[in-house]
């Protein structure tokens, strides 16, 4: 399955959820299936989407949904230890692995020889989720049923859609959102 067509079933499932995005094309591909006011769009710090969506998580008592990239958790393996360790129970982390740095040019990345929901558990994750990609019916509910921290590992076909950059600057994406956590 392509990416955008996980993250199209996935958004279908989301209600009132927070949502961090990753940097480039995962972020312009969300944007474009589902523009929301819960939706961060990150247009850069790449690695990051992870730490920050932890950040949030442990100031809102509201579901967070992070989608990230297996090159930038790669980036910042750090960050499961840290969601490990702070125990947010309302958050749960997919990262959509094509093993590839999809946004910089798809050079490959260190996915296709670790196997990253092993790396979660080896972390000490207890709730993990594994989805082949190659599913027709991907069964999100339960992850979203499920408490947290919850990582959720899902192969991807490499390659980015063809769509539009997102029409906001990045304060009015960070003033929107911030405006949504106020509520």
């Amino acid at each position: 399955m392509e990416r955008i067509d996980t993250i199209r079933k996935i958004s279908e499932e989301l209600t009132n959820e927070l949502v961090v995005c990753n940097i480039g094309f995962p972020s312009r591909e969300l944007h474009h299936l589902k523009d929301s006011s819960t939706h961060f769009y990150m247009l850069g710090s790449m690695g990051l989407a992870s730490s920050i969506g932890l950040g949030i998580a442990m100031s809102t008592s509201r579901k967070v949904v992070i989608f990230d990239g297996d090159g930038s958790i790669l980036m910042n393996l750090g960050s499961l230890v840290t969601i490990f360790n702070q125990n947010p129970d309302n958050l749960i982390l997919i990262v959509l692995d094509n093993e590839c740095y999809g946004s910089t040019g798809s050079q490959c990345s260190y996915a296709s020889t670790v196997n990253l929901g092993n790396v979660a558990k080896a972390v000490g994750f207890k709730n993990n989720f594994f989805f082949d990609g190659y599913e027709k019916e991907l069964k999100f509910k339960e992850v979203l049923n499920t408490c947290g921290p919850v990582f959720v590992h899902i192969k991807v076909k490499p390659g980015n859609a063809n769509v539009p950059v997102i029409p906001l600057e990045a304060l009015d994406i960070r003033d929107r959102f911030m405006d949504e956590i106020k509520k």
